[in-house]
C-alpha cells in the first residue's frame, strides 16, 4: 500500500521513502526503541498506517513517518485517529516535538497536519534521508493544538 501511495503522488524514485530499506521490514524497523507504527484495518482490509521513529540529529523529537491511506479510507477520519494515537504515543514516550516531511501535492495530509497544529517550516529539520520532500512541519506535543477536529 505504501509503494502505491507514492506512485500515485509521483514519489516512486530516489529521495523519498520509496528507496527505504524497512519498507520491507516494517515490524523490524518499528521494534527498535521510540518507534512505534500503527496499522488501521477494517475487517480484513488495510486502510493505512502511520508511524513515529526519532529524528536523526533533533534532540527530543520525532518523525512522522510512512503516514499512507488506501484511496478508500481518505477523506473517512482514518488519518485524523491514526494522528491521534501517534501523537499521544509521543508524548507517551517522552518526545517534546514531532516532525514531518512531505510534497506540495498532498494537499489534503497538509490539510490535516495543520488542522492538528502542525506549523509549516521553511527548511527541513533532521537527517531523515528524503531529499525529495519539499514541505517540512513541526508541532510541539506540549501545547494544546489540534485537539479539536477542524475539517
Amino acid at each position: 500500500m505504501i509503494r502505491s501511495a507514492l506512485v500515485e503522488f509521483g514519489a516512486n524514485r530516489p529521495g523519498f521513502a520509496w528507496q527505504d530499506p524497512e519498507l520491507d521490514a516494517m515490524s523490524k524497523t518499528y521494534d527498535a526503541s521510540g518507534c512505534v507504527y500503527f496499522v488501521a484495518v477494517e475487517g480484513t482490509n488495510l486502510l493505512g498506517g502511520a508511524g513515529i521513529g526519532p529524528l536523526r540529529g533533533v534532540e527530543a523529537t520525532c518523525e512522522l513517518q510512512k503516514m499512507y491511506l488506501a484511496p478508500s479510507a481518505r477523506g473517512k477520519g482514518v488519518g485524523w485517529r491514526l494522528m491521534g494515537s501517534l501523537l499521544e504515543q509521543a508524548r507517551v514516550m517522552g518526545y517534546r516535538w514531532i516532525y514531518l516531511e512531505t510534497l506540495s501535492g498532498m494537499v489534503a495530509a497538509q490539510q490535516l497536519y495543520r488542522a492538528w497544529g502542525f506549523l509549516q517550516m521553511e527548511h527541513p529539520l533532521g537527517q531523515t534521508g528524503h531529499g525529495g520532500c519539499d514541505c517540512w512541519f513541526l508541532k510541539s506535543l506540549h501545547g494544546a493544538g489540534g485537539l479539536e477536529r477542524r475539517d
